[in-house]
């Protein structure tokens, strides 16, 4: 199982996952940020991204917070970077 800090941007144009200036995770999605609508927007991009269905992917902490802690089971930390960062 994988952990990654990211830091999501929600309403934004479109959809995308990239590394900031300081190497952080920065999730940009479409959706808004009530009722856990980011989140599952968030999930959604991570799991499409990976190749892995939304159940492997899970919101730790900061479930209210711009800064998550997000799981990935199934792969490795260097594999999830790899397919998410490219």
């Amino acid at each position: 199982m994988a952990e990654l800090q990211v830091r999501v941007t929600p309403r934004v144009k479109r959809n995308a996952i990239e590394l900031d200036d300081d190497g952080r995770i920065r999730v940009r999605v479409t959706a808004v940020p009530e009722r856990g609508k980011a989140n599952a927007a968030v999930v959604a991009l991570i799991a499409k991204t990976l190749g892995l269905s939304k159940r492997s992917i899970a919101v730790v902490r900061g479930h209210t917070s711009r800064d998550k802690l997000i799981a990935v089971d199934g792969m490795d930390r260097d594999e999830v970077l790899e397919r998410l960062i490219g």
